[in-house]
């Protein structure tokens, strides 16, 4: 009952920084989708990092490495903090200039505008609410195992309000958490969204250095901590301190994932927050380090949990393991805390994506065909806000039917929007992009991710690739199964190179427009 009484209050807490948020609201659409464009680099660092770190990074990357083991870190994590910082660069301050030249609010925005044309809107909103859906489930799923977990045991009898575990049921844990987020991202808009990703990050930051620590004394029973984590670490298998399970073309294969965040909406809505290019100077830095601050222990201590000294049963479900370890070996306070931190990092990218949904219908659906005139500005944050609650009450109604391991829902909903970043590139860097080019690609990988999602039993077969069997091309070189990512990005862009080749180039004044002699690429 400690544990989630420190739940409850830190729950509290943050619907109070809401609240503060809103008291600061100017009352203008603007501010409230954007933040009135005042953020700065330190905030623009807690809330990017904050909004990519989710249930993903802390429980999924801890459950993946207790079945798969080390190989787990150099799947993501080493390449995420290279290609994340790479995107900020290339596209992130590409389109900060852009949107402030311009006035864009969304992604469909810019390609509308880029691409002359109105049917890419039409197409690429659904494409990305779906994407972005499947993203939050990560979240809403990962936070009430994590509950469930942590609270084991609170309750003398299973009940409707208890689950069979005697603690907090997960739809009743995941239903709290998207009530919370909704409430601060309802009162505060972006700006309550930005001062709760930078609170949460820093307080998931240090209660999962907190969480290292505690579950690698625990484990080692030893007397120092460099000493408990030589023997945590001597009592697991072999195999799980090595790449042994992971075949050298899925490890690769993983390279493609790190993209999917030049795809994100809520990150392109977080650049666009940006008070001047060099506010991008900290995120690019720092964004390597901070990743590596988070996933290295998570990564270790879910190598740990494989071990017979952590007390966890074998075969435990992967999305419960890190509240397991918790559970097991801190205190009811210290409990509570941690799972606070764990659920820091949870909601500080459920918040973002929330808001960026109800910014795409807003702009791209509402005002787009409808006038912006026909709204005032009050009326605007009304609809995107209701809009909001509609997506939060269609994704924890999904969270109830689709019990997927944690990470597996994030590399299939990453695998879509990496799919979708050779159209951004180009959009950006290439001339001789042209609409029926951008349409072409984008049903190419809904195609190839619809047809490769259907094969792998919708998501349920976490080996699947693709092709299923090597296939020889010529003597001595084949093409081993890879992950589904690899083949959807490269038909993708393919698709994208052939077809605006075979089509009228854009005309003089949209290449005047977007790649005038000065590219806005430095950070000044």
């Amino acid at each position: 009952m400690i544990q989630l009484t420190v739940i409850v209050a830190y729950l509290g807490l943050l619907v109070l920084l809401g609240y503060a948020a809103n008291r600061s609201f100017r009352g203008t659409a603007s501010d409230y989708l954007l933040a009135s464009h005042s953020i700065g680099p330190v905030l623009l660092l807690m809330s990017l990092f904050g909004t990519t770190m989710t249930a993903f990074a802390l429980v999924g990357s801890t459950g993946r490495a207790y079945t798969l083991g080390v190989g787990v870190f150099g799947l993501l994590a080493s390449a995420s903090g290279i290609v994340h910082s790479l995107c900020f660069f290339l596209v992130g301050v590409r389109v900060w200039s852009l949107g402030r030249r311009y006035g864009y609010t969304t992604q469909i925005q810019f390609f509308r505008d880029r691409l002359q044309n109105d049917s890419i809107g039409v197409l690429l909103f659904p494409v990305l609410v779906s994407l972005v859906v499947g993203y939050l489930l990560l979240g809403v799923v990962g936070g009430g195992a994590v509950v469930n977990g942590v609270t084991a045991g609170t309750f003398s009898q299973p009940g409707w309000l208890v689950a069979d575990n005697l603690g907090v049921p997960p739809w009743l844990a995941s239903a709290a958490i998207c009530g919370v987020v909704l409430t601060y991202v309802f009162l505060g808009g972006m700006r309550g969204a930005a001062w709760a990703n930078t609170f949460q990050t820093g307080v998931f930051m240090v209660l999962g250095l907190l969480t290292f620590v505690v579950v690698a004394n625990a484990i080692g029973g030893g007397d120092g901590l460099f000493e408990n984590m030589r023997n945590a670490s001597q009592a697991v298998s072999e195999a799980n301190l090595t790449r042994a399970k992971i075949p050298k073309p899925i490890f690769f294969s993983f390279l493609f994932i790190p993209l999917s965040v030049g795809m994100f909406p809520h990150v392109f809505q977080h650049w666009l927050t940006a008070r001047s290019a060099a506010t991008f100077k900290l995120p690019i830095v720092m964004h390597p380090v901070f990743i590596l601050i988070v996933w290295f222990p998570c990564v270790l201590i879910g190598i740990w949990a494989s071990s017979p000294l952590s007390g966890i049963p074998a075969g435990t479900d992967e999305n419960t393991v890190l509240a397991e370890l918790v559970r097991l070996h801190a205190g009811p306070v210290l409990g509570g805390l941690l799972t606070a931190g764990i659920l820091a990092a949870i909601m500080s990218s459920l918040d973002s994506q929330f808001l960026c949904i109800g910014t795409m219908f807003t702009k791209d659906i509402l005002l787009h065909y409808w006038g912006e005139t026909q709204f005032t500005d009050r009326q605007t944050v009304v609809f995107a806000r209701y809009f909001i609650v509609a997506i939060v009450v269609a994704t924890f109604l999904l969270s109830l039917v689709l019990p997927r391991a944690v990470f597996d829902l994030g590399l299939w909903s990453f695998s879509g929007f990496t799919g979708l970043f050779p159209l951004v590139l180009a959009a950006i860097y290439w001339k001789r992009l042209t609409a029926a080019g951008a349409i072409a690609s984008v049903l190419t990988t809904v195609g190839c991710w619809g047809y490769l999602f259907y094969r792998s039993e919708f998501g349920s077969n976490a080996r699947y690739g693709f092709p299923e069997a090597s296939i020889e091309l010529v003597a001595g070189w084949s093409v081993p199964p890879l992950l589904p990512v690899v083949s959807i990005t490269v038909a993708s862009a393919v698709v994208l190179v052939v077809v605006s080749l075979l089509t009228r180039p854009p005309s003089d004044q949209v290449l005047a427009k977007f790649f005038p002699d000065d590219p806005g690429m430095t950070l000044r």
